[in-house]
């Protein structure tokens, strides 16, 4: 959406909406949408059809100029739109969804007409839906401008899809289920008005509470995540993403390129935008129900209170399971106060059984006395039908009870049309019901993960001082020599940003190659340099542990072997480097992909050469501060290592941070690298040393 452009509120909020294409044809998308609106709308529906005097025993209008519509929706022949977006705009129709399909999802011609469409609705401000989209609802004016069936009950979430036909089947399973939803979008094809916009416009509105959305794309990452991150805060965002199994990357010349699938871009992206990721419909939905509560928990421990001892243990088992929560641990007081109370028979230990003979009295007594024990930051309340449960009575009961202690509680109905009154009763008062335990402690988890999300503070990444020139002269290698790939030869970006490295040199001869190592220490190691064979190690080319006076022969044997492997290989010279102790060190790899929607990207994990087999690694957007990349090096499963596993001494973990935020900041400074690996970057207890470099350089990018 342009700056300045119209208020995509408005399009929930019409006095008037007209339909450009409305008619009586039956089965037809016009139709569908002007009896929709007119069955149910509290506004004015305006038929729009030169053709007709009268749509449903409406006056149809010859066009959109007449109406004085606040809404257009229009329904028309894609090769008629554009000369309807025209008229809207002479009309000042601020507000336009496009239901015809026919645009950019169909080929060249389609995408020729979207770019026609978008430039027009741009140039007169518009806030456009579409085209290709299902259409827009909104409960509170009881407006079903779709042609889907139905309007699904009114509440306080939001939900915008990018597929029309989960629209209908949300809202189709919504009546069922009782969730409430305030403002619907179908996207459909996000020509001008995409998710970002609808996030924004949400979040800035008093009666969402909860924004859900299912997505296939996201057209500007950054912008995404700066507008979830403003949103956040106060409204919690939830989206499931499809496409997880996605390779994403294509045949990648990089570690980092292969392990980084369009997948991994959306993790990050998500993560930073401070966007909850559902994995699943079932499972959107049900962080919707327990977000729209308003609550969330003061502490990850978890009190459960059942009827039932089977679905308890479940319970318990789920809250095992979840990242976040923990069964919360009863203190003296609360167990002495339960023991008082219940019967004998009973369970006071955390999950407390009040046991199958309850009534509503005891398990709300149950209740209000494990939610006042000082670790118990929610509740699970699981209960089966039995003939001593007034349901009736049990929905206010539990209700109430949560209300009083002002803690989260999740409800379990494990029942049928039994449990009915109940189910209602917390439909109203907004407490999330289930049906199974697991379920219930998902929704927990969510309001656990929302309330980390609410907390955090986003810090801004630390100066570099760095020597940016001569980077550019190191990357614009690949415009004189007619290749996108640079290896150890531009091993002095490096040095140009601070980043550690062994001493050594790239060198052309068997003497040269004699000189640096008599300059260095110990042994050396020696590798073949060549931007055409990626694994050297796979052809024997390299070799640890060279001595002085083998440099020479061992500068002939490499690339003897390069020229037998890959006769056209181009062959840049031998790599003579120190070799590095590394009995108490740590393989590491830093590296980076330019993401499409979110572009650069950093990655930490650990390295070597089973980089790809293990894929122990993590993703964030670059460039990160210090604060997010020790974050990184305590995410992957390998962080033990690191920190003095069995007795191993620590690395240095300040350095190694420090060479992650700085290979980050590197590829946020310069859009022409399209991927960079680090592989190893040795992580020891007395700093870091990159080793390796691999890159991939978009000459039209350079700088």
């Amino acid at each position: 959406m342009t700056e300045g452009s119209a208020d995509v509120a408005g399009l929930f909020d019409p006095d008037r909406v007209a339909v450009v294409g409305a008619t009586e044809r039956e089965g037809s998308v016009g139709r569908a949408v002007t009896e929709n609106l007119l069955d149910s709308y509290a506004g004015t529906t305006l038929p729009v059809n030169p053709r007709r005097e009268t749509v449903l025993g409406e006056p149809c209008l010859d066009g959109v100029a007449e109406a004085d519509a606040d809404v257009a929706v229009v329904a028309v022949p894609p090769d008629y739109v554009l000369d309807v977006i025209e008229e809207c705009g002479e009309a000042g129709v601020d507000n336009v969804v496009v239901l015809t399909a026919g645009f950019g999802e169909t080929g060249a011609d389609g995408a020729a007409r979207e770019r026609d469409l978008r430039e027009t609705a741009e140039a007169y401000d518009m806030a456009l839906v579409g085209p290709n989209s299902l259409g827009v609802m909104a409960t509170s004016l009881s407006m079903n401008a779709t042609f889907g069936p139905a309007l699904p009950p009114a509440g306080n979430v939001s939900f915008m899809s990018q597929s029309g036909a989960f629209v209908t089947a949300v809202v189709d399973w919504a009546l069922e289920a009782g969730l409430g939803f305030n403002d619907i979008v179908s996207l459909g094809n996000k020509s001008v008005l995409d998710e970002t916009d609808f996030v924004r416009a949400w979040g800035d509105d008093s009666d969402t509470d909860v924004i859900v959305g299912y997505l296939e794309s996201v057209v500007d990452g950054r912008g995404f995540v700066a507008a979830a991150r403003e949103t956040t805060p106060d409204t919690p965002v939830v989206v499931v993403k499809s496409g997880r199994t996605d390779a994403g990357a294509q045949a990648a010349s990089s570690h980092t390129g292969a392990i980084a699938g369009a997948d991994s871009a959306y993790e990050a992206g998500l993560d930073a935008a401070g966007v909850l990721r559902a994995t699943s419909v079932q499972e959107l939905f049900d962080s919707a129900r327990a977000l729209a509560g308003g609550l969330v928990p003061d502490s990850d421990g978890v009190a459960v209170v059942t009827n039932a001892g089977g679905p308890g243990v479940m319970a318990t088992d789920a809250v095992g399971d979840a990242d976040r929560l923990r069964l919360a641990s009863f203190s003296d007081a609360t167990i002495s106060d339960l023991q008082g109370t219940m019967p004998a028979e009973a369970n006071v230990y955390n999950p407390v059984d009040v046991i199958g003979d309850a009534d509503v009295g005891r398990l709300q007594t149950a209740l209000d006395t494990t939610l006042a024990d000082g670790d118990v930051g929610s509740a699970v309340v699981i209960t089966a039908p039995t003939a001593t449960l007034d349901f009736a009575a049990l929905g206010d009961a539990v209700a109430d009870t949560a209300t009083a202690h002002d803690v989260p509680v999740a409800v379990c109905l494990m029942g049928g049309e039994t449990l009915a009154p109940a189910r209602e009763t917390f439909r109203e008062r907004s407490i999330p019901s289930y049906f199974d335990p697991a379920r219930a402690v998902a929704g927990l988890e969510a309001l656990a993960e929302y309330r980390d999300i609410r907390g955090r503070r986003y810090e801004a990444p630390e100066p570099i001082d760095a020597d940016r020139e001569r980077v550019r002269e190191i990357l614009s290698q690949v415009e004189e020599r007619g290749d996108n790939r640079l290896g150890v030869e531009a091993m002095e970006l490096f040095d140009a940003y601070g980043i550690p490295t062994p001493e050594g040199e790239v060198v052309d001869d068997p003497t040269a190659a004699a000189e640096v190592a008599a300059r260095i220490d110990g042994d050396v190691v020696m590798k073949i340099v060549s931007p055409d064979i990626l694994h050297k190690s796979d052809i024997g080319g390299v070799r640890v542990g060279v001595s002085a006076a083998d440099v020479a022969d061992t500068y002939e044997d490499l690339v003897s072997r390069a020229r037998s492997y890959q006769p056209d290989a181009r062959i840049l010279g031998v790599q003579v480097q120190e070799m590095l102790d590394l009995d108490d060190g740590v393989e590491t790899i830093v590296g980076s992909h330019r993401d499409p929607q979110f572009g650069p990207l950093v990655m930490f994990g650990l390295g070597g050469v089973f980089v790809e087999v293990l894929e122990d690694t993590t993703f964030r957007l670059a460039p990160v501060a210090a604060g997010e990349a020790e974050q990184m090096t305590a995410d992957i499963d390998a962080a033990p290592l690191l920190r003095g596993a069995r007795g191993r001494t620590p690395v240095d973990l300040d350095a190694t941070v420090d060479a992650i935020r700085r290979v980050s900041q590197l590829v946020a400074d310069f859009p022409s690298i399209v991927e960079l690996d680090v592989n190893p970057l040795v992580a020891t207890p007395d700093g870091v040393r990159a080793v390796d470099l691999r890159l991939t350089v978009d000459p039209e990018q350079l700088q």
